[in-house]
């Protein structure tokens, strides 16, 4: 005999990892009717987080009683209503008897390592007449034993549901039936089982309908959302499962109600702040670890993604899952900082440019923008200037040498630096070449300013200006060189060069290449031909 199966939609609270919960009041009121109204069985409302002030534009609510304020006059139909609690974060005297609630039911998410108070707490709701729903947050981070001590708090409990929660969208339908079966033969049979799946591999929908291929005798529970929205890659979409359970579990969802939703409610967040499976997440599932860890190495925009799966493989045990700010950071450096002895290389250099006029190009769009400034700078000098470009290839100005310190940059002109036409090298020693040497490598920690903090540490021009001062170079001219515009506008001379870039990043970034010049023309003359945000510095200077 087949259990009962219920379809929760959790759109207004991991949906709300989107927008800061912000969907407006109209919004909030209208998704509940259309999930009511579609006859889905249960729906959380959002968050109850006393660290958050009452706000009746948004899903995530201090207490108890806000819930009531922004859901109180809306009919539920037949509809379980739920709140969800990140254990820790709102106390049980925030929560009024549920006789005295608008909520039905209410799910605590918990980290493995506070199941037992987490579950302490899950007693205290339940005695004041809740529903009461455990989430085990990371369920690949559990062994099997630690699985085995839940269960055994689980069943004392007697909770309504025990729901896996695929945190970082990890599993597979392997490891799924795995959980799924331990669950299964151990809780206790009045207990229902859930899955709230993510879609970091595109497998949320698919394990969804495996899990309830394997339906036994007891409830089971499964999760979704409204077009899939919420945290990282999304959740699998309410829409497809509402369809498969009418079609094979004789269901009778109005899925037009959801996809009315879908497009009067949702649509617009989607327009303007797009979730789904993407390259990012992927990474992360693929390296078993937080999407945290991703973020910091991608924003850098100094690894080749090659790059970024070695550093990631560094990570070991409970560092995975739990994001280590500190950890990430040295093993980015460790990572970076590959010992050559750049002796020689220095002393050819030192050859090379004594005496000349020298010439640094950064990509921005001044290149293109004031070539005229260039053209006349180039056609005043008595003799050639040698042009030593960063990190990118101009396509209608001569390059003798090109600087790499970015492996990334160099990933995407490999090609173009093989060719007859192609300037010489000089990289630094965290950038590989694909095949044998670059022309002149220089050893990447001598280089780079072990106080800054992120991608200012390894700030190419700042390392160029530094490589002059360790050639006795005196004075430079630099165009390109324009600093950071912000996030919504174009920081670089070809499109293929942009990445994400905030306006704080832009900030920090502008504000300490401006104080590293500083101290720079102490001992290196520079000279802007082109328009530049660092030019403030020669104006103090002077």
């Amino acid at each position: 005999m087949m259990g009962e199966i219920k379809l929760l939609d959790c759109t207004l609270r991991d949906g709300g990892y989107i927008n800061d919960w912000e969907f407006g009041h109209d919004n909030l009121v209208s998704v509940f009717e259309r999930v009511t109204g579609a006859g889905v069985d249960v729906i959380e409302i959002g968050f109850l987080d006393e660290r958050r002030n009452f706000d009746p534009n948004r899903s995530i609510m201090p207490d108890t009683d806000c819930v009531e304020k922004i859901y109180g006059r809306l009919s539920r139909k037949n509809t379980m209503v739920v709140g969800m609690i990140d254990y820790g974060t709102c106390g049980i005297e925030h929560i009024r008897p549920c006789a005295e609630s608008f909520l039905d039911g209410i799910r605590v998410i918990f980290k493995k390592h506070l199941r037992k108070p987490a579950i302490d707490f899950c007693g205290q709701i339940k005695a004041l007449g809740y529903k009461v729903f455990v989430q085990l947050v990371s369920i690949t981070s559990y062994s099997d034993e630690e699985l085995m001590d839940l269960i055994s708090l689980a069943n004392d409990l007697k909770p309504y549901a025990v729901s896996m929660v695929d945190t970082y969208g990890l599993l597979h339908q392997n490891n799924l039936m795995h959980y799924f079966d331990i669950l299964e033969k151990e809780l206790l049979p009045e207990i229902g089982i859930g899955y709230h799946s993510h879609n970091n591999f595109q497998m949320a929908y698919a394990n969804c309908i495996e899990m309830l291929s394997h339906s036994r005798e007891r409830m089971l529970l499964i999760d979704g959302s409204i077009y899939g929205m919420g945290k990282s890659a999304g959740n699998a979409p309410l829409e497809l499962l509402a369809m498969h359970l009418n079609e094979r579990y004789g269901k009778h969802y109005d899925i037009s109600q959801i996809l009315e939703a879908v497009d009067a409610n949702i649509m617009p967040i989607f327009r303007l702040s797009p979730w789904g499976y993407n390259m990012f997440y992927f990474i992360a599932a693929s390296n078993d670890c937080h999407p945290n860890y991703v973020s910091y190495l991608m924003d850098k925009g100094t690894l080749s993604i090659k790059d970024v799966n070695r550093i990631l493989k560094r990570i070991e045990g409970e560092d995975r899952l739990m994001y280590n700010s500190a950890l990430i950071e040295r093993l980015y450096m460790e990572y970076q900082d590959i010992d050559v002895d750049d002796t020689e290389m220095f002393e050819s250099l030192k050859i090379l440019t004594a005496g000349r006029t020298i010439l640094l190009l950064g990509p921005g769009l001044s290149i293109m923008n004031e070539r005229d400034r260039i053209q006349n700078f180039l056609e005043e000098q008595a003799e050639a200037p040698l042009i030593i470009s960063v990190n990118f290839l101009p396509r209608d100005l001569r390059t003798d040498y090109i600087f790499l310190s970015n492996a990334k940059r160099y990933v995407q002109l490999a090609t173009a630096l093989t060719e007859v036409s192609a300037p010489k090298v000089i990289a630094t020693s965290n950038v590989t070449k694909t095949d044998g040497a670059f022309d002149y490598t220089l050893r990447y920690s001598s280089l780079i300013d072990p106080e800054a903090h992120g991608v200012c540490r390894d700030n190419s021009f700042i390392m160029l200006l530094k490589v002059m001062l360790k050639l006795s170079v005196k004075e430079v001219y630099l165009a390109g060189f324009d600093g950071y515009a912000g996030s919504l506008r174009e920081n670089y001379i070809y499109q293929s060069m942009e990445y994400h870039f905030s306006d704080k990043q832009a900030e920090d970034t502008n504000r300490y290449t401006i104080t590293a010049l500083q101290e720079i023309r102490q001992q290196l003359e520079c000279h802007f031909i082109t328009d530049s945000l660092y030019q403030k510095t020669e104006q103090q200077h002077e």
